[in-house]
């Protein structure tokens, strides 16, 4: 089971935050450091000192790491260019030395658009089908050779298609709850399936339904990486859980249902159920980034009964 340490930097985050975080993650042996793609916080907190973006972000830790993968879950169709976005992630892939990962999702949080003059398309699914079309089939045109795409939404003519990542394939994220859409799109483009911030019920049903739609289209299920995402509040007693729960708003027992919540033994235990329907990856989400003793917990108590 690959744990990775997840981020919401739009809560209120400057970089040397998000990097005391990366750089705890690579010396705690975390297998990657990921990050949302928001530019308005959410919820009650003032979100100080701001956004920051999350394609600068990683290109900063590109630079500041040497071994954790770096992505996004998931970066916003809506704010990015397919064509611009495949050259942003070319680039830091280059950067990191072949470490980056591109999540891409839709985009949905209309008021981040409002707030910051960014076009909230109504139609966002099929524009996504196109960004996904458009950004693997830049990277993987051969040198030399000329890209075309003449959709509903974009139109690009004898592109040069540079430049390329290091690696051979930038691996690629979709998720959700979409029922056939979904599983339908992550068939077609994807490496990994991410369900977000769902039961262990409802994780088997979706992993069931990518499955299937990897097979209608020809592909061996197992070849995709099934992931979770949870929030993630560890304490090595009842109090401390209870204390890091408070931090970040939440209650104890809700974080007990919907998350990863509890003693590191609890925590193991919840992992290890997550792990029977199929999960071979659990993105943790991390709401108090201040709190780097918990990341110590976590590897200590957590990953390494796992490992």
């Amino acid at each position: 089971m690959d744990l990775r340490i997840f981020t919401e930097p739009q809560q209120g985050a400057t970089y040397d935050t998000l990097l005391a975080v990366a750089k705890a993650t690579e010396d705690l042996g975390f297998d990657a450091f990921f990050r949302s793609d928001h530019y308005l916080g959410m919820g009650s907190g003032d979100g100080l000192p701001g956004p920051t973006d999350a394609w600068i972000t990683l290109a900063g830790l590109a630079r500041e790491t040497k071994r954790i993968r770096l992505g996004t879950l998931m970066t916003a169709g809506t704010f990015r260019l397919p064509g611009v976005l495949a050259i942003q992630v070319a680039q830091v892939d280059q950067m990191s030395g072949g470490r980056v990962e591109l999540g891409l999702g839709a985009g949905w949080f209309e008021q981040e658009h409002t707030a910051y003059g960014i076009p909230f398309p109504k139609e966002k699914f099929a524009r996504l089908e196109e960004q996904l079309a458009i950004v693997t089939g830049l990277w993987a045109t051969e040198p030399g050779d000329t890209f075309d795409f003449h959709g509903t939404h974009y139109d690009l003519t004898d592109s040069p298609a540079l430049p390329k990542p290091t690696q051979a394939k930038i691996p690629v994220l979709i998720g959700g709850h979409g029922a056939s859409r979904t599983p339908r799109l992550t068939a077609q483009f994807a490496d990994e399936f991410n369900m977000p911030f769902a039961s262990i019920e409802d994780s088997e049903r979706q992993f069931g339904r990518v499955r299937a739609a990897a097979e209608a289209a020809g592909r061996k299920a197992d070849d995709l990486t099934y992931s979770n995402a949870l929030v993630v509040c560890v304490g090595k007693d009842d109090r401390e859980v209870a204390r890091r729960a408070a931090v970040i708003g939440r209650e104890v027992d809700e974080l007990k249902e919907n998350g990863l919540a509890g003693t590191p033994s609890e925590v193991v235990d919840k992992i290890g159920r997550y792990a029977g329907i199929g999960a071979e990856r659990i993105y943790l989400q991390v709401l108090d980034l201040a709190d780097l003793d918990h990341l110590e917990l976590i590897s200590a108590q957590v990953q390494t009964q796992l490992s």
